[in-house]
């Protein structure tokens, strides 16, 4: 097919796509040389605007003709194909020789050549199809918008075939471009990826639209290199991926991220296997990407169960295949719903026997913190239970989905039954009818359907604290089959409602598992202080349901809310919003714990570490090293102080790093760690007081702490804050020199340093700290790793 760009007004000049040097120079010198008379007779259009300029073959009456119309008001039209072929007849079947034309998306047929009026006309759309056999020199043409299958013959096998692949083209132009139109408005995902198949490897930008996988060369190409129907295939996740020969396609560029290191990057590898199509691999280079691509061709292809695995899974895979139907009667399948029973066996495939046995106690322990009513004098029922349950999903991750499964069930109500309207439905279960409503499908926390069948659902408060249980879990791991976790979206989905309290269980659940998938999931069960947070409180009220406070070395302390899923980087990042502090990476702070075995240490945390995993290790520290003594009072303590001094980034320090910084160096100074003189020793508390409590305003008291002190009381206490220990007096001379201490202090305060602001005070303390060139230095003990390096000497770094 010639573009419509291909010739010009003035010059005719044809430039057919996808040929050979050689022969399109041929083709244009036969263009040129050729006469009136050995080319096409003229024709005359309705218009005189028109012009067309047409070459034919005349050994052949089947030979292709590439034509080309063009209007000048702006409108291509494109002939595609032309030529002779033979047409069974519709109601007498005799064979007719007619003259056919591809034109717009529709194959014409004439009479003859010289014809204006089509005798009939197919539409190549997406309800077309067209089909030859090997060796053949007929093929057929099928339209299901008709309801007919047209058979057509070329006069030779090579005519034939050519008139296959143009209507080919032809159907795979307008099903592309109504699925690229589809694509724009419901794309579920979209992204370069690297594609292998037959051991050949192509970057590719992909799309993922409704039941169809299309990949492109190009981001901006509307006509896709091929498409993949996930109706029929089987997706799953393989250890390493396929050889390949590494031929990337010349024309298809990069993302915009990449680069020559991400060639050496691991990457992941998900196949989807097609059977009539083979095995198509996809090479992902970060586990993000892997998990989102893998979670939503897992969930367009219908999960890939089957028949497999327990009643329960079948039933999943069933409610997958209808995309989740909120009308589908499955949604009220006595195995999907609550039970006042205990389960004889698991709800999902556990292959060893002892899985299975601790599955079914799994389902008891649920059972148990549903069915008793929290009472806040015996709340620790709860915590623990949560907690033994928790902890032995985290010990085998294989128990993870079936407690999800168990909490779905025991967290649906049984619906009331309908007035009327109503039919027995046989559903999966091998001896299950029951009766559901086919005309709606209610919401299952709705004002209508809240109270539910009260002869098969417990009191509300069962679903409630079903709803904390499940909280709880969302914030440590998430199900590893797609399949549980598209299960667990859509119930959560179909309960979200903010006008009842289940409703916003339901709905911060939501937010919680959007986070853990952010985020990752968690190493530790949760602590008392994050179950409290869950139980007696409504999460839902806040995004943030737990907070801890934060202390600061100059005595202040800043309350920093956080979630389950939160990290130490995160927590940090909101801290230093809250107080207005740089980033810690510019700033060098860093967050602190002390020691849970009571230890004269503190502990570093690392930023991709979750604050709540922090918080309950150091909580089942304590209570080991208390044995047994439960203390509920003692809480993990926070510090944020500064770890590494950056000299360069010094200037663009804020008043509030600045004052901190201040004071973090005045206790460093009173650990005789600055080489300082007893004047300047002097000088420096006398600022620390005057940052610490303004001017000095003599016969008066000053607040500290909300009391009222002398400031006398004030310089005393300052002195023995930040006074070097080598300059303190003894006990013995306290009375005396301590006194005459004290009023050098407070002369300094009040003579020199009246008037002075507190930001200026912290700027002069901290220029006489730093003429000291080893400020912000740190000692470390480190163990020698190796042999040692030279006779007699040891090595540490």
């Amino acid at each position: 097919m010639i573009p419509p760009d291909a010739m010009a007004d003035a010059d005719v000049s044809v430039k057919p796509s996808k040929m050979k040097d050689e022969f399109k120079n041929k083709l244009l010198d036969k263009v040129k040389s050729m006469s009136a008379a050995q080319s096409t007779a003229s024709i005359q259009s309705k218009g005189s605007m028109h012009s067309k300029i047409s070459v034919a073959s005349k050994e052949s009456s089947a030979s292709k003709s590439y034509t080309l119309e063009r209007d000048h008001k702006k409108k291509t039209v494109i002939l595609e194909k032309t030529g002779y072929l033979s047409k069974l007849g519709g109601r007498v079947k005799t064979w007719k020789k007619q003259w056919f034309m591809i034109k717009n998306g529709e194959l014409l047929y004439y009479k003859t050549q010289n014809d204006r009026r089509p005798a009939g006309r197919i539409t190549l759309d997406s309800q077309c199809a067209v089909s030859k056999a090997a060796n053949a020199t007929t093929f057929q043409v099928e339209s299901k918008t008709k309801k007919r299958t047209y058979y057509l013959a070329g006069d030779t096998e090579q005519v034939a075939e050519e008139w296959v692949k143009a209507i080919q083209d032809v159907l795979k132009r307008t099903t592309s471009r109504v699925i690229f139109e589809q694509t724009n408005n419901k794309a579920v995902l979209k992204g370069w990826l690297t594609k292998v198949k037959h051991g050949h490897t192509r970057k590719c930008w992909c799309v993922l639209s409704g039941k169809n996988f299309i990949y492109y060369r190009n981001q901006n190409d509307r006509v896709p290199i091929g498409t993949i129907n996930m109706k029929s295939a089987r997706v799953e996740e393989i250890a390493e991926a396929q050889d390949s020969d590494d031929e990337l396609l010349d024309d298809a560029p990069p993302p915009p991220s990449s680069s020559s290191s991400d060639k050496k990057q691991k990457q992941y590898t998900v196949a989807i296997h097609v059977e009539d199509q083979g095995t198509t691999y996809l090479l992902i280079n970060t586990r993000e990407d892997k998990e989102t691509w893998l979670y939503h061709l897992t969930m367009t292809s219908g999960g890939g169960v089957g028949a497999s695995g327990t009643q329960f899974e079948q039933l999943i895979s069933k409610l997958m295949e209808v995309d989740g139907d909120p009308s589908c009667a499955l949604w009220k399948h006595p195995l999907l719903l609550h039970s006042r029973e205990s389960i004889s066996e698991p709800l999902t495939t556990l292959p060893m026997e002892h899985q299975q046995f601790e599955a079914v106690r799994l389902f008891k322990s649920c059972q148990l913190f549903m069915s008793v009513l929290v009472d806040r004098a015996g709340i620790d029922y709860h915590v623990v239970l949560a907690q033994n349950a928790l902890q032995l999903c985290l010990a085998h991750p294989e128990l993870q989905s079936e407690l999800y499964c168990q909490l779905i069930k025991q967290t649906t109500r049984h619906l009331s039954p309908p007035k009327s309207g109503v039919q027995n439905l046989f559903l999966c279960a091998s001896h299950s009818w029951f009766l559901c409503d086919s005309a709606q499908a209610n919401s299952p926390t709705s004002t209508a359907t809240l109270n539910g069948n009260d002869k098969l659902n417990p009191a509300s408060f069962v679903f409630l604290q079903g709803y904390m249980l499940l909280a709880m879990c969302i914030a440590l791991f998430l199900p590893k089959p797609h399949r549980i976790l598209w299960y667990l979206k859509m119930h959560l989905q179909r309960h979200a409602d903010s006008r009842t309290e289940l409703g916003k269980y339901a709905m911060f659940c939501q937010r919680a598992l959007e986070r853990c998938e952010r985020n990752g999931g968690r190493e530790a069960k949760p602590s008392r202080m994050e179950a409290l947070s869950i139980i007696t409180r409504n999460p839902y009220q806040t995004s943030l349901p737990c907070s801890i406070p934060v202390h600061f070395l100059n005595g202040a302390y800043q309350v920093v809310g956080f979630d389950g899923s939160t990290s130490v980087e995160e927590f940090v990042c909101t801290l230093n919003h809250e107080v207005a502090l740089r980033d810690a990476r510019c700033s060098g702070f860093a967050l602190f714990t002390d020691d849970p075995a009571g230890k004269d240490i503190e502990h570093c945390l690392q930023s991709q570490v979750k604050i709540c995993d922090v918080i309950s290790a150091w909580e089942q520290t304590w209570k080991e090293k208390q044995c047994g003594k439960v203390e509920h009072s003692k809480v993990v303590r926070l510090t944020y102080k500064n770890r590494f001094y950056f000299k360069s980034q010094s200037k663009a320090e804020g008043d509030m790093e600045r004052l901190l910084l201040c004071h973090q160096v005045g206790l460093q100074i009173a650990d005789d760690r600055f080489p300082l003189s007893y004047e300047m020793a002097l000088e420096l508390v006398a600022l620390m007081v005057q940052i610490e409590h303004g001017d000095y305003r003599p016969g008066s008291t000053h607040s500290s702490g909300g009391t009222a002190t002398p400031p006398s009381q004030l310089v005393a206490h300052s002195i023995e804050r930040f006074m070097p220990k080598r300059y303190r007096t003894p006990q013995q001379q306290q009375q005396t020199e301590q006194k005459a201490l004290t009023a050098t202090v407070q002369k300094m305060w009040e003579s020199k340093l009246h008037g002075k602001s507190q930001p200026d005070c912290v700027r002069c303390f901290l220029t006489a700290a730093r003429k000291w060139p080893f400020l912000g230095a740190r000692l470390y003990q480190v163990k020698v790793s190796g042999p040692s390096w030279g006779l007699g000497s040891t090595r540490s770094r």
